[in-house]
């Protein structure tokens, strides 16, 4: 069983990145995995913009990453970027904190120009950051993503497969029991 760090970008804790994300928590979950959720909109605000490595919520987050096997990093899109609350997260930690990491990248945005965020904005920071390996990421649109009031989740079934092929990739990248015994 791997340790997956699923981080996420958003800035808002109702958004669709934020809760497609979650579920997909439940999918590596299931498959094996101990998932810690980390919502980066929860690390206080003085310690990201005020660049405090040593702020205890900044050196838990580091040491998160140093935990994890693995990373899953969703983030919405802005302006064909990350979000900023992340960037400011990950321009706080180590140089090399996904050294040796399998990374998979999402991304939620309301128009398909925004899909290449992924490998031109996102993908290049995390390589940069050392990942040993970085899986296919994933774009999904904003309208293939409905939240049901009861706080249930309905992702288009095109995206649905999309997502579950990019998931069960980076669980197979860990080695999850259950995928390796379903191949073999």
């Amino acid at each position: 069983m791997a340790t997956v760090l699923s981080v996420s970008g958003s800035p808002s804790a109702s958004s669709r990145t934020n809760r497609l994300l979650r579920h997909l928590d439940q999918r590596l979950t299931a498959q094996g995995h101990e998932v810690i959720p980390l919502d980066v909109r929860t690390v206080p605000a003085e310690a990201l913009l005020g660049a405090d490595f040593r702020h205890p919520a900044i050196v838990e987050a580091t040491e998160l990453f140093e935990r994890a096997d693995g990373v899953v990093v969703a983030t919405p899109v802005y302006k064909a970027s990350y979000s900023g609350v992340l960037k400011a997260l990950l321009d706080l930690l180590p140089q090399y904190a996904l050294a040796g990491k399998t990374v998979l990248p999402l991304a939620t945005g309301g128009s398909t120009a925004h899909v290449l965020a992924i490998d031109y904005a996102l993908r290049p920071v995390l390589s940069s950051m050392g990942a040993a390996h970085i899986v296919q990421g994933w774009f999904t649109l904003d309208k293939d993503i409905t939240v049901h009031e009861d706080g249930s989740l309905t992702v288009v079934p095109p995206a649905t497969e999309a997502l579950t092929q990019v998931v069960d990739q980076f669980s197979t990248a860990l080695g999850s029991p259950r995928l390796l015994a379903a191949a073999g």
